[in-house]
């Protein structure tokens, strides 16, 4: 057995390196022709199957509330003695804690604001399109995107801590492929989650140094080039890679509280000084917007282009990152019910993320109205310098400028920190403390791929990491509808035999 599993560990991590290894290359000394080969399949995925991801997202949320409120909802996940190994407060702190990621910080003024200027339907720059604006990003960043965590840790948390099964993907798959999944198909799926997770991540790096980049050029005129953006790609590499291969928990745990208290400092800032009355009430009127449109949106085909650019790309960006936050959610989750956990991972995040987004987004439209456009012409111009337009109209923006960059650099170490370890994991055969060696490989990894995009085409590249990301996640999903099949017929024969 110990030869199988090392071999296997070998097998996924081998195969896995020499994929990437393969797309770095390629990205490197044929710039163009890989700029040709990510427009095709761009087009492909999005114009010819971007159909299949608004029903397969939508399948996944009546597959998660149906197992959620069926019998099955009542088995825990664990043993039928197992007690949550963490209290509610705990348990519930962190699931919000894992809705505060590098994608709220950067998206949460420039989104809202790049709808307003050009909507899928109706007339730019009104009132109406404001609030379309702000439905939209409700959806974009609501129970969609975390039904889709909540389906890959149900499975993580179900096989592992119930079946006693490796913490791997494959090991979902075990009701219908029995012991296969520690053959060649259990491999392949095993190195799909590696690729999703990797080109998911490198996404997140991509735009996040970007930000910092333009932070930096907007406040203290440093140019924000290809050669800046990937020193700032090293450093923070650098910094999440140390971070995972150091085991000093405590420096880990103060990183963490510093993102914790600087997101709740913006918000309280923000809400005071960018309009208090005028943010509570899009915060209300988005949910009521968001909550009458849910089924419509959730299959709306009627423009195809701005769809390809922005709800597709998230459903796929969403399923890129399901192995590694599936896994923080499983493993924090261990003693809970399906029905605790699926409602939780949904719903706590979510309320979390409208909060977020109506503090940002609410104050970005008032405060443009007083400062005649100038935070929409900013992001017109770089939408990656929204967040500084915005502080930029507030008081003390001389300390909350700098702090901002703090915050990005902080929300994104701490997600590449989790996304690194679980690479690992996914390539030792599931081990809950891989090597060190095998983590500083993967972040390197993640780190190298991100710089070698930005140099070969600049800011273009983000266009081309955006690709490998729904590139990634197209398999993944498919994996993902074979993983609900999967889960119901293990819930089925668990129920039947309980």
């Amino acid at each position: 057995m110990t030869n199988g599993t090392s071999t296997k560990n070998r097998t996924v991590l081998y195969v896995s390196a020499v994929i990437v290894l393969l797309f770095v290359l390629f990205g490197m000394f044929l710039p163009s022709e890989m700029g040709k080969v990510v427009n095709a399949v761009f087009a492909f995925l999005t114009t010819d199957f971007g159909w299949l991801y608004l029903l397969s997202v939508s399948g996944f949320i009546v597959f998660a509330f149906g197992i959620a409120f069926s019998r099955y909802g009542k088995i825990k996940l664990g043993q039928d003695d197992d007690k949550p190994e963490f209290s509610n407060f705990q348990w519930f702190a962190m699931l919000f804690g894992g809705g505060m990621g590098i994608g709220l910080v950067f998206w949460s003024v420039a989104e809202p604001m790049m709808h307003y200027a050009s909507p899928p339907f109706g007339t730019s720059n009104t009132v109406e399109a404001m609030h379309t604006a702000m439905r939209i990003v409700f959806f974009h960043w609501g129970i969609h995107a975390w039904v889709i965590f909540a389906i890959g840790g149900l499975a993580l948390a179900y096989f592992q801590f119930r079946k006693g099964l490796p913490f791997l993907i494959s090991s979902a798959f075990h009701p219908l492929l029995g012991d296969r999944i520690y053959g060649p198909i259990g491999k392949a799926i095993d190195i799909l989650s590696v690729f999703a997770t990797v080109f998911g991540v490198a996404t997140s790096l991509g735009l996040g140094s970007s930000q910092i980049a333009t932070g930096i050029q907007y406040i203290w005129g440093i140019k924000a080039t290809p050669g800046t953006i990937s020193i700032i790609i090293a450093v923070m590499t650098v910094l999440f890679t140390l971070t995972t291969i150091s085991g000093l928990h405590k420096a880990m745990q103060a990183a963490a509280n510093i993102k914790v208290w600087l997101s709740i400092a913006f918000m309280v800032f923000i809400f005071l000084f960018g309009g208090m009355v005028f943010i509570l009430n899009t915060f209300t009127d988005s949910i009521g917007a968001y909550l009458q449109n849910f089924i419509g949106q959730s299959l709306w085909m009627g423009n195809i282009s701005w769809l390809n650019g922005w709800t597709i790309f998230y459903w796929a960006w969403w399923i890129a990152w399901a192995p590694f936050v599936g896994q923080f959610v499983a493993r924090v989750s261990k003693g809970r019910t399906i029905r605790e956990f699926i409602l939780a991972v949904t719903l706590l995040p979510v309320g979390f993320s409208f909060i977020w987004l109506s503090i940002y987004g609410g104050a970005a439209f008032n405060l443009d109205s007083v400062a005649n456009g100038a935070i929409q012409a900013a992001v017109k111009a770089d939408y990656t310098t929204a967040l500084f337009a915005l502080l930029q109209q507030m008081p003390l923006y001389v300390i909350t400028a700098p702090l901002a960059i703090v915050l990005i650099v902080a929300s994104f170490v701490a997600a590449a920190d989790s996304a690194t370890y679980v690479l690992a994991m996914l390539t030792s055969n599931g081990d809950m403390n891989p090597s060190k060696k095998l983590r500083s490989f993967w972040g390197i990894v993640q780190g190298a791929i991100t710089i070698i995009l930005i140099l070969v085409g600049g800011k273009a590249a983000l266009t081309a990491l955006q690709t490998a990301s729904i590139a990634a996640a197209f398999p993944f999903m498919l994996i993902m509808i074979a993983m609900c099949f999967s889960i119901y017929k293990a819930l089925r024969a668990d129920s039947g035999a309980r």
